[in-house]
């Protein structure tokens, strides 16, 4: 009974986050790799020294903190590559607003 409660609690809480109207950011879908592989592999050496509840839960927290750090990391290059991007249209924006420019001057001197 103990068992089952232990793991429905782990399955309730690795789940919850998917239960968001709003799509995982980065951050959120590493932290919740991180702990079902956490839980996974330690319920597997919890097993081996007979306590595989205790080294879910261990494993879950531990593999939780590993994929926070990691998701963040990501996280942060993604939106710097977002910024990257942006500015890299503003200036594409910018030399072509220049280039017509040029050629509206061109023909104007034509026409003198």
């Amino acid at each position: 009974m103990k068992r089952s409660l232990t793991i429905f609690l782990v399955i309730f809480f690795l789940a919850a986050p998917f239960g968001c109207a709003r799509p995982l950011t980065t951050r959120e879908k590493a932290t919740a790799v991180g702990a079902v592989g956490g839980a996974a592999a330690g319920g597997i050496i919890g097993a081996a020294v007979r306590h595989p509840a205790a080294g879910a839960l261990i494993g879950g927290a531990l593999g939780a903190g590993a994929g926070l750090l990691i998701g963040d990391q990501m996280q942060n290059n993604e939106q710097k590559q977002q910024q990257q991007q942006r500015q890299i249209d503003k200036n594409a924006a910018e030399a072509e607003r220049l280039k017509k420019e040029q050629e509206r001057l061109k023909n104007a001197d034509r026409e003198y």
